[in-house]
């Protein structure tokens, strides 16, 4: 059977900027090693399948695949996919939905702003808090990774860190906008750095100088993800709120968090992430983004 499918540009309201992803809509009958086949043919960051929702009150389920491996959530295909389906949802008429999407964390809650029949912004409550899930490394030892020198790594409070909202991460900070620029794995020495985790993944980042507000950039590199550089990447962000938590001198309230990324690919995107603290603890965070469609076509079977 043929499988339509729509591609997006993702944390982007411009088309050809962004992070690219990859719906199919009619994943009936597909099992699991045919939706990693297709991911790998699409050979994007991240491919979702749309399944009928196993629960009524949701809109759908769906399963997220990088080209090497399935993803429990990711916040880059929630944002593309709540995004799609509330235009396909809309039929083009402008307007505010609301529904849950389940992923292997569990429901996520996203909220959809329509604004064109092309093009929306999401938002969506993170499923599960970030956590840590391990030691930061040592500065010299991101540094040999990286290919940067050590007194590169860090700035102000902020320490390397490991964090996990469903994808665990290796959370690395560095002095300017330069070092993340020139941050580059150094083959072996990545893997080898990075090596205790069973995807390595590093996301590298620096606060934007002068900016209003909390302002960071960052790069992803996810060799252990089956990709070598992410445009953006919303559970990434997820990890950054426990990075930011830890490292950050926030207080209670709501604080709005602007992070960009993919500049130094040619995608700029911008990422929103909303956290809320109550007596000194993060009770609630949310990422979001727009989107905007690029294509759409079949699967021929």
């Amino acid at each position: 059977m043929s499988r339509r499918f729509v591609t997006l540009d993702v944390f982007t309201g411009q088309r050809f900027t962004g992070n690219p992803l990859a719906v199919v809509l009619d994943s009936a009958g597909l099992d699991t090693d045919g939706m990693q086949t297709i991911a790998k043919e699409f050979n994007l960051s991240e491919t979702v399948f749309v399944e009928p929702p196993t629960d009524p009150h949701h809109r759908a389920d769906i399963r997220i695949f990088t080209p090497a491996r399935e993803l429990p959530f990711a916040g880059h295909p929630t944002v593309g996919t709540a995004v799609l389906l509330a235009l396909l949802d809309q039929k083009g008429e402008k307007g505010a939905v609301a529904f849950g999407l389940k992923e292997k964390v569990g429901i996520v809650p996203c909220a959809v702003e329509v604004e064109s029949d092309v093009k929306g912004r999401a938002r969506f409550r993170l499923p599960r808090l970030p956590s840590t899930w391990g030691e930061g490394k040592e500065a010299s030892d991101c540094a040999w990774a990286l290919g940067l020198d050590p007194t590169e790594i860090g700035f102000e409070r902020h320490i390397p860190s490991r964090h996990s909202a469903g994808v665990a991460y290796d959370l690395i900070p560095v002095a300017s906008l330069d070092a993340l620029a020139r941050s580059r794995p150094q083959g072996e020495a990545f893997e080898k750095v990075f090596s205790d985790s069973d995807h390595p993944a590093a996301y590298v980042y620096t606060r934007v100088p002068g900016a209003t507000g909390h302002r960071f950039r960052a790069r992803m590199f996810g060799f252990g993800l089956g990709v070598a550089e992410d445009p953006a990447t919303g559970s990434a962000a997820a990890a950054f709120a426990g990075a930011l938590m830890q490292c950050e001198p926030l207080g209670d309230g709501e604080h709005n968090i602007v992070i960009e990324q993919g500049v130094e690919m040619g995608r700029p995107s911008e990422i929103a992430l909303q956290m809320v603290i109550e007596h000194g603890a993060l009770v609630s965070a949310e990422i979001g983004g727009h989107a905007v469609m690029v294509s759409r076509g079949e699967l021929l079977g």
